[in-house]
């Protein structure tokens, strides 16, 4: 395994900005979908993006679960010395991916126009963001299938590759909405199909790097289902869980924004678009340490585990300190360019102010998720994400709300991520040190 020598805070640093450079491009390109949408002078159309995006997040959600568990159960087998069984593993993944996602798509657009509605769209906003849904929804499936071919890549520690997967399909996006959107006049339409096109990009390059030129995934077999997806289910489904308590979270906090009215609501939509452009490292720690950590634990290599863990928690206090510095002197601007209302400025000016400052604890969170969801422990990842999204979020939000107005439910949203990523961080500290090379965990077999 390529994490098993070497300094362990390069590996971080080298599979994480990899991991950034991909995930920032796409975020980009899509916030500068919104930029296109403001274009045509409808705030309804960027607040029914804004709506939309609270249901999606949901699926993107379960694929990137997915995506975790692959990693966490390859990188362990990459460890031990057995990478034939790696290979069936990912091929396993990406079949299981690829029919989760499948009946996830179903059920979202046979209930897309309650679930908007229960998000808070009301009237044509709320068709709009059904219709959205509506040809948007079909191609998760394609969109887990590489994710998880792309997180086998990292787990290997190809992090470069899995990052050619990303840029691919955000250029192909970049390329496409300016017209789809915008000189076609397509509006809404053209943004749906235009993230068709981003995720079957995706897929191609996915599978031509790490099916044909990297060999990392075998063809799935139903015995080779039934024989290693085991492993890869009991880490999935809490990963899973994991996931989805953050959409829970921007769902709950979106219904919070709602009453505030359609400016607001655009202006959340565009915090929601920056927020994983300006921390794309951050958003790309959590998956890309899994693979230092899976293949160091695999090999009993608990100092270097502990390590990994420190660099971790290191790099996202320095990235978060440069990126609030940043983000604080472009409000001006962001709010100039996505042509914001006066409440809609308030709103992103106390993200920048607050908001984006409490992701030092975020990023403090996810490095323990990592820790947990690739060393054996993956339920207490699942544990401290609800309590942050689904149990504190809403009520600090309604408490502050009702205090600051719209600006509020940004810094419900904060103070919820300090509390949980300190504690979260300081419980994953503890469990990483208590690790002993002689008596390693079977995160199979082992209670979590």
């Amino acid at each position: 395994g390529r994490f098993l020598t070497g300094g362990t805070f390069g590996h971080v640093v080298r599979m994480t900005a990899t991991g950034a450079v991909g995930l920032t491009f796409i975020f980009l390109v899509d916030a500068a979908n919104l930029v296109w949408l403001s274009l045509l002078g409808d705030q309804q159309l960027v607040a029914a993006i804004g709506f939309a995006y609270a249901v999606q997040f949901f699926t993107v959600s379960i694929g990137v679960g997915l995506m975790v568990a692959a990693t966490a159960v390859v990188s362990r087998s990459i460890g031990a010395g057995d990478r034939a069984r790696a290979r069936r593993q990912a091929g396993a993944a990406v079949a299981i991916a690829v029919a989760v996602l499948g009946v996830v798509s179903v059920l979202v657009i046979a209930f897309r126009h309650p679930l908007v509605e229960m998000a808070g769209a009301q009237g044509e906003t709320a068709r709009l963001a059904a219709r959205y849904l509506f040809w948007s929804v079909p191609s998760l499936a394609a969109m887990a299938a590489a994710m998880v071919m792309s997180g086998t890549m990292r787990a290997d520690g190809y992090g470069a590759k899995a990052m050619y997967v990303t840029l691919s399909g955000g250029t192909a996006l970049m390329l496409f909405d300016p017209f789809l959107i915008y000189y076609s006049g397509w509006g809404l339409d053209g943004a749906a199909a235009g993230l068709t096109i981003f995720r079957f990009t995706m897929l191609g390059v996915a599978t031509y790097l790490a099916v044909f030129k990297l060999g990392l995934v075998d063809r799935p077999r139903l015995r080779t289902l039934r024989n290693v997806s085991g492993p890869f289910v009991i880490v999935a489904v809490p990963a899973i869980a994991t996931q989805m308590s953050l959409p829970v979270g921007n769902y709950l906090l979106t219904m919070v924004m709602a009453p505030f009215g359609d400016d607001a609501v655009a202006a959340w939509a565009v915090v929601g678009r920056l927020t994983v452009v300006v921390f794309g490292g951050i958003f790309a720690l959590s998956g890309a340490i899994g693979g230092i950590f899976g293949q160091n634990y695999g090999a009993g290599q608990m100092a270097r585990v502990r390590a990994t863990y420190r660099d971790a928690l290191l790099f996202c206090l320095v990235y978060t300190l440069v990126a609030w510095a940043g983000f604080v002197l472009a409000v001006p601007m962001v709010a100039a360019l996505f042509g914001l209302s006066a409440q809609g400025a308030e709103v992103l000016y106390s993200f920048a102010v607050v908001g984006v400052g409490g992701y030092i604890f975020v990023g403090a969170l996810f490095v323990s998720n990592a820790a947990f969801n690739n060393l054996g422990r993956p339920m207490r990842s699942t544990l401290v994400n609800w309590i942050k999204d689904g149990v504190l979020s809403m009520p600090l939000a309604l408490w502050l709300a009702g205090m600051f107005g719209a600006a509020g439910v940004i810094y419900g949203q904060a103070a919820a991520g300090i509390v949980v990523g300190a504690a979260s961080a300081t419980w994953g500290w503890f469990y990483v040190k208590g690790l002993r090379a002689d008596a390693p965990l079977d995160p199979v077999t082992d209670a979590p």
